[in-house]
């Protein structure tokens, strides 16, 4: 089994991930005629030094999956965080009692000068059009999915670095570092869909979506698109707030082969982040089948992650806890996650978790300096690997 896990050199080639965070104020260009256009983007780079340490068995395997780096180093680099660098365009007019709206963003990833020369990736992470009314909205295109969104969405190093490993090939790596993706959360990767959102009611809000499926099983179908839905409660109170939030995911991939088996992917995500005064307290987690305890089903299948062991769906699981104090323009954040996936007789136990520390510094409004120290251990097995890094980033967004 473990030579089919060789495909996690290439995460920090082709995942360019992250989510994005609400910028602080758009550029509006038009809005005029009951039709508005605006602009908005976010740029960070970060000096970063990470230091690894390997047991002898995790280097023997990373050897064994063709990784260069299969020694103990220490490696500095100037890269982006776990956000790329985005600019977005926001659309919107008022049609009768319609508001017809859409989105597109642009990823960019800075990390190319390393040995890709000027080979930049662009990806299109969002690409869709809203319909609201009385009723609700309606979003149809390409957008985040819904599992673990508000998860990653209200993580409070969202703006910082986060985990790598030489493990995962992310210290290195033309993309961007895992924040506390593997270690709290899976990641709701942008997909196309049809999603209705209700109107916010006493402070709930529901959101269910189909989603385009993902391919689990070599020799599979999918009757069904993959379900998927979030429901989040918010409650305001003086100097503070409540946000609640449960989700689910669903798909059936069946097999075309006599001989083949089923595979149904399901999970539930949920949390909670309260905050008072300068106080903020987060957690949060899931439960799943079938799903992978990194990207999620889709991606950890092509990446060769065990989703199934003789028809049986394995099980994963992950929680992050966190807490934060602001005071003036700083905010303190201390924070630590785990995700795991079970073993099978042919393939050992995963486990992911990350320990970090974060100063983020508002010298105004639209620029933010950051300093983050964190420590990831992973282990597969008895292969183990710790990585401490030191973050220093800057970000301006508009």
């Amino acid at each position: 089994m473990l030579g089919k896990i060789r495909g996690l050199i290439l995460i920090g080639i082709f995942v360019c991930l992250a989510l994005p965070h609400a910028a602080q104020a758009a550029i509006t260009l038009y809005d005029a005629n009951e039709t508005t256009f605006s602009v908005d983007g976010s740029f960070n780079t970060f000096y970063v030094f990470s230091s690894s340490d390997k047991n002898a068995e995790m280097r023997a395997l990373l050897e064994e999956l063709g990784n260069p780096n299969v020694e103990d180093r220490d490696q500095s680099r100037v890269k982006m965080g776990f956000l790329p660098n985005w600019i977005g365009f926001n659309f919107s007019r008022q049609v009768g009692d319609l508001k017809l709206g859409g989105r597109s963003s642009f990823w960019v990833t800075i990390n190319d000068s390393d040995n890709n020369l000027t080979e930049t990736g662009i990806d299109v992470r969002q690409f869709y059009a809203t319909v609201d009314a009385d009723w609700g909205q309606v979003l149809f295109g390409k957008d985040f999915t819904l599992f673990n969104r508000s998860n990653i969405f209200l993580d409070e190093i969202l703006l910082g670095y986060g985990n790598v490993s030489d493990t995962l090939s992310l210290i290195d790596g033309a993309g961007v570092s895992f924040g506390n993706i593997g270690t709290g959360y899976t990641y709701p990767f942008p997909s196309a869909q049809i999603t209705y959102r209700t109107p916010e009611f006493h402070g709930f809000k529901l959101a269910i979506g189909a989603v385009d499926p993902s391919r689990t099983i070599d020799d599979g179908q999918e009757k069904a698109p993959r379900f998927e839905g979030e429901l989040t409660y918010n409650y305001k109170f003086e100097r503070g707030d409540i946000t609640a939030w449960s989700g689910f995911l669903y798909q059936k991939s069946k097999t075309t082969l006599a001989t083949g088996s089923d595979l149904t992917s399901k999970g539930v995500s949920y949390g909670v982040r309260a905050r008072y005064a300068g106080f903020s307290l987060h957690a949060s987690g899931f439960n799943a089948e079938g799903l992978g305890f990194l990207l999620g089903p889709g991606a950890d299948a092509t990446l060769g992650l065990p989703l199934a062991e003789a028809g049986d769906e394995l099980d994963s699981s992950g929680y992050l806890l966190q807490g934060s104090y602001t005071y003036g323009p700083a905010r303190f954040v201390i924070s630590y996650g785990e995700n795991e996936l079970d073993s099978t007789p042919t393939s050992p136990k995963w486990q992911n978790e990350t320990v970090t520390g974060a100063v983020f510094y508002d010298v105004n409004a639209y620029f933010k300096l950051v300093a983050e120290y964190n420590i990831n251990e992973i282990s597969i097995g008895t292969a183990e690997e710790k990585t401490k890094t030191i973050a220093l980033g800057a970000i301006v967004n508009f």
